[in-house]
């Protein structure tokens, strides 16, 4: 019995502290954090050469997918 208790008041604080969390972001409410450094990296950026592919695609050589209407499953179980 407490066990049925305890869970359904735990998953209430749970979803209203979600619910709550989400609110106050979407409203901006988290003024009072101490604001975050604006950490700028160096990075190097790499552009590789662009790769044309020339050619026909080649058919699969198994079905992707079965479909019932040629062998029902029925047939397959007896």
């Amino acid at each position: 019995m407490i066990d049925r208790l305890f869970f359904s008041v735990l998953t209430f604080y749970l979803l209203a502290g979600g619910t709550l969390a989400i609110g106050s972001e979407m409203l901006g409410l988290n003024d009072h954090a101490a604001p975050q450094a604006q950490v700028q990296a160096q990075t190097q950026v790499i552009q590789l050469p662009r790769v044309e592919i020339s050619g026909p695609r080649q058919a699969a050589k198994t079905e992707v997918a079965d479909t019932e209407r040629t062998e029902p499953a029925q047939q397959r179980v007896q």
